[in-house]
């Protein structure tokens, strides 16, 4: 009698075949089946970490220039996308700012890791302008009136997914109605800094300010004249 071989069981993958530590599944999926670009596509998504955030290895053929296909993988860190404010005193010619540790900028030679920037913060499942609110209420103390929207970036493309949404807005002192700081339960310890827009300006050329987001729209507002600079 030939004996039963029984089938290997088949391992449930966290946060592809069933909920990871997120409550997210399919995590292998992102990519497959694009086909806005006819000169890509994708063969293989591969998970190699899903703690916080996403990182994937993904394989797809790619033609080149001259007409040659050839097969390329590349890794991408996926946080997910996210919202940025520059808050502007237009009459006292003031922004509001945060000032915050970023172990990232602090591993990779700043000086000592806090950094100032502007009110940030991912969407997660919220529209941009309602996360920007959130988070300009939550680190800055301050409830949003009248909101623009100036620009989106890619704010890394070569390896990571994010895309941020950018805003400006006006505030005045009487707009402060919470400490800010943001949410402590995140780990969260933020400090709001009002500055002058001339001196925010200067931070930039001196190293003070070096936060990719917020030179972004430092610039753009001098650019726009939303500031008066003496």
């Amino acid at each position: 009698m030939t004996p039963r071989i029984d089938a290997p069981p088949t391992t449930l993958r966290p946060g592809i075949d069933v909920p990871d530590h997120r409550g997210r599944t399919g995590l292998d999926q992102a990519g497959r089946g694009l086909d806005r670009n006819p000169a890509v596509v994708v063969r293989d998504v591969e998970v190699t970490s899903d703690g916080w955030h996403v990182l994937r290895r993904t394989t797809f053929d790619y033609r080149r220039r001259d007409g040659r296909w050839v097969t390329e993988q590349r890794e991408s860190y996926d946080r997910g996308n996210g919202a940025t404010i520059l808050l502007y005193d237009a009459g006292r010619g003031t922004v509001l700012l945060t000032r915050q540790f970023r172990f990232p900028a602090y591993v990779n030679d700043h000086p000592d890791g806090m950094l100032i920037e502007a009110a940030a913060g991912l969407l997660d499942d919220d529209d941009p302008e309602t996360a920007i609110r959130r988070e300009a209420s939550e680190e800055l103390g301050v409830d949003v009136g009248t909101l623009r929207h100036v620009f989106d970036a890619y704010m890394s493309p070569g390896s990571v997914t994010e895309r941020l949404h950018f805003y400006v807005a006006p505030y005045t002192p009487a707009d402060q109605t919470g400490p800010g700081g943001g949410v402590a339960a995140e780990g969260e310890d933020i400090e709001t800094i009002e500055i002058a827009f001339s001196d925010a300006l200067a931070m930039i050329d001196d190293g003070r300010i070096v936060d990719g987001k917020s030179i972004m729209l430092l610039q753009w507002a001098a650019l726009n004249g939303l500031c008066q600079v003496p």
